[in-house]
């Protein structure tokens, strides 16, 4: 492989800053001296490319942080312990995703806080991608990261964390879908997959469930809009425009994810979503074993937005009338609550109840296309 290819160098990015980080410094120094590493590369690979180019970015970073250290008498302390540190040797090989992203999804994190510093550190979005993605002044953003870096300065970054909570932000910064001028559903999916090469996670069949599940959604990402930009339900779809071979891709780590018999919430999800994505028409959806997966992932990730899809799924199981009784016990102000609402009232024959219901969910919308549809919705049925 070319050492100065683009993506290749994109891959070592955050394999080198998180080895500057399990040697002590913290996030700002670190990323100034990869930064400069790479600055570096671009003078002299092109004539003397390495052998090892994370070894040589590696090599050339810390010398950068060290001088930078060095130049802070505030940090002589800190200074000592870098050169009691051993020589790089066979450690600097092993992989270090699973440890930067662990600090980058630190529990004492907000979620928002999370997410900008994974897109920051691992995936190696710049400042202003990161603002566009999330609708936010590029000085608002760049705050909210140095405050990040700031919060888990002090913590220990000699073993992994929680990968839950890992998954957990890789799962969000998915369902931030296509904003500004990156696609983060496909940066989530590229992370994760970073994630499943980390040789502690390898057999964890949780993180093949969330890869699984983003790209068993992400196959239909073609036919989510209308040529006018208005959003499609997943029922009227044109599944001709769906990717068959991210679904195959996507069934295929699932069923290696259930053969490990270490059933959690993402692999439950992924199953829903093979089921969509296997019927040729909305008509032939497999809605009772839909059902029975939501009656598993009530069991073991319980939550009202779990609870407000199983809703759908008895609908279409056992009539709208039971599912509208089960809706009635979740709380109205829950997000898509008066969407499902107006579903079911509309299945039901209840076209006025469906009608305000789509109105009262479009007016709680959090987005343009959202919104469009819904109104949509309230005049279809007010029409009918």
């Amino acid at each position: 492989m070319d050492p100065f290819d683009a993506e290749h160098l994109r891959a070592l990015t955050p394999q080198v800053l998180g080895a500057l980080l399990r040697r002590g410094f913290d996030f700002t120094t670190a990323e100034d001296a990869v930064a400069d590493a790479l600055l570096e590369a671009v003078r002299h690979w092109p004539d003397d490319p390495p052998r090892d180019p994370k070894a040589w970015l590696i090599t050339v970073a810390g010398r950068k942080a060290l001088d930078a250290v060095r130049s802070e008498s505030a940090r002589a302390r800190r200074e000592e312990r870098v050169y009691a540190e051993p020589d790089p040797g066979p450690t600097e090989a092993a992989d270090d995703t699973l440890l930067l992203l662990s600090r980058c999804c630190h529990s004492s994190l907000t979620a928002a806080s999370a997410i900008a510093l994974t897109l920051r550190a691992v995936g190696g979005l710049s400042t202003a991608q990161i603002a566009s993605a999330f609708l936010v002044p590029e000085p608002t953003m760049a705050q909210r990261i140095t405050r990040a870096k700031r919060s888990v300065a002090g913590q220990r970054f000699d073993a992994p964390g929680d990968v839950r909570a890992v998954l957990r932000v890789l799962y969000l910064i998915f369902d931030a879908g296509f904003t500004g001028d990156v696609d983060l559903a496909a940066e989530a999916i590229r992370l994760t997959r970073q994630l499943r090469a980390a040789p502690e996670v390898r057999d964890d069949p949780e993180v093949d469930g969330l890869l699984a599940l983003m790209l068993l959604h992400h196959a239909r990402r073609a036919a989510r809009r209308s040529e006018d930009g208005a959003l499609v339900p997943l029922a009227h779809q044109d599944r001709s425009l769906w990717d068959t071979a991210m679904i195959a891709d996507g069934v295929d780590l699932l069923q290696g994810a259930l053969a490990r018999d270490r059933l959690g919430e993402y692999q439950a999800q992924a199953a829903i979503a093979a089921l969509h994505d296997d019927a040729a028409s909305a008509e032939e959806t497999d809605w009772p074993q839909i059902l029975e997966w939501y009656d598993e992932l009530v069991r073991i990730a319980d939550s009202p937005v779990v609870r407000l899809n199983r809703a759908v799924a008895v609908g279409e199981v056992d009539g709208p009338l039971l599912a509208l009784r089960s809706l009635e016990e979740l709380d109205p102000d829950l997000p898509r609550w008066h969407a499902v609402a107006g579903h079911l009232r509309e299945r039901a024959g209840d076209v006025a109840g469906a009608a305000a219901s789509y109105r009262r969910a479009a007016e709680r919308a959090d987005n343009v296309a959202e919104r469009d549809h819904l109104v949509r919705q309230a005049a279809r049925v007010r029409a009918d």
